[in-house]
């Protein structure tokens, strides 16, 4: 039997099961995230032998792509989703998340990386950085709803608003490991990535993305208004606009997460409540579901093939109180000070989620520097995706729910 045919059997059942699970599982307080992972772990055990080996070490450069392109797709939706302009008032919340618990995050697990599990300091630097990001990919529980639809409340949109914006913030500590790393090789490694990885490849794709989303929402919502043609409007320009703005601010060294961010904030913002807005986001959404299913379940086959084995007992615990117990204080210490009622903090600081994001930044930095401790590196980075994706897929819906009866 051709392995390619049942290759492409298996991703049009996942297709369909993107349909399914999110429907199915919610009405038993279970994410679909799950769904496919456990999907994925059985198939493996039955079939491992004509199935696509799931070695993100051995496909690193697939492994860097996918991952990239469901991301980037993740952060459109995200915006597209977000029903709030932006202020520094009414994004207080995300903007502290941001600017606090990010910080506190890398900075904690580089150092118990370092000093208590006994990794050098590029790959301390370097777990710290890849998991400080909160993931827009498998967060989709605890996010707002479609553009238009209901009233957002605070911890949702804290959420969703934290997700969209740090996991391009996640690029410069990643980059400073990748130059930590290659130090030998450049003595003033820190102010040229201090200039070129922060400075300029922030200031550039922050730019770059209010560019293309004044581009999308002018030629997509304002023009076909005045001349009073309207087939253009598919659903497909948001996946266009994801692809052509992360291209374009890739090409000028610019970070292309953030671009495709604050583009698509600058497009929800166009016309608030018209309702292409809709359209948009509805073919994007289904976009993410039909390449997430296929990734869980590449990541469940991964956990069956052993991508935990180099795990030790240290590294586990450590996972366990960095998603269970350091995200939920850490981050409701950054939450100081912002009017918010107590319980909604503590679900706010509880829903952390780890997920896609992380691979990428962890196989991106592989790719570009061969960082020592490779199999430990993925084995710690599963298991924290693999502990948030159990806990919050358990918790996440129901916790909503009586949050907002």
């Amino acid at each position: 039997m051709d392995n390619y045919f049942i290759s492409l059997a298996i991703l049009g059942l996942l297709g369909f099961l993107a349909s399914w699970f999110p429907f199915l599982l919610k009405k038993i307080n279970v994410s679909y995230s799950i769904g496919f992972l456990l999907l994925g772990w059985l198939s493996y055990s039955i079939w491992s032998d004509v199935l696509p080996w799931p070695n993100p070490i051995r496909e690193q450069e697939l492994t860097v792509k996918l991952t990239e392109l469901l991301v980037i797709v993740a952060l459109m939706a995200t915006g597209l989703r977000i029903d709030r302009r932006f202020s520094l008032k009414s994004w207080k919340a995300p903007l502290r998340l941001v600017g606090i618990y990010m910080l506190l995050s890398a900075c904690a697990l580089s150092s118990v990386s370092y000093f208590l599990l006994g990794l050098p300091l590029s790959a301390a630097l370097l777990l710290g950085a890849v998991t400080a990001p909160t993931d827009p990919v498998l967060a989709s529980d605890v996010q707002v709803g479609p553009p238009n639809s209901t009233p957002s409340d605070e911890v949702r949109f804290s959420l969703t608003a934290e997700a969209g914006l740090n996991d391009g913030l996640a690029f410069p500590l990643t980059w400073l490991a990748i130059a930590v790393a290659q130090a030998a090789n450049n003595e003033n490694f820190f102010w040229s990535w201090l200039e070129h990885d922060v400075f300029w490849r922030l200031g550039c794709g922050a730019g770059m993305g209010f560019l293309a989303g004044k581009l999308v929402a002018y030629f997509f919502i304002s023009l076909p208004e005045k001349i009073g043609v309207f087939q253009m409007r598919d659903g497909l320009v948001a996946l266009s606009a994801t692809i052509f703005t992360y291209g374009l601010t890739e090409m000028f060294n610019g970070y292309g997460f953030i671009a495709v961010f604050i583009s698509s904030l600058v497009i929800r913002s166009h016309e608030f409540e018209h309702e292409y807005h809709e359209e948009l986001h509805s073919f994007i959404d289904q976009v993410e579901r039909a390449i997430l299913s296929v990734l869980i379940f590449l990541f469940g086959g991964s956990l069956y093939s052993g991508i935990l084995g180099e795990l030790t007992t240290p590294m586990f615990l450590t996972a366990i109180i960095f998603v269970l117990v350091f995200r939920p204080l850490a981050a409701r210490l950054s939450l100081i000070g912002v009017k918010l009622k107590s319980k909604e903090k503590w679900a706010i600081s509880f829903f952390g989620i780890k997920g896609v994001g992380s691979f990428f930044y962890l196989a991106f930095a592989l790719k570009e520097h061969d960082f020592p401790f490779k199999e430990e590196l993925w084995a710690f980075v599963a298991c924290i995706v693999l502990i948030s994706i159990v806990t919050h897929g358990l918790t996440a819906i129901l916790s909503m729910k009586k949050l907002n009866p």
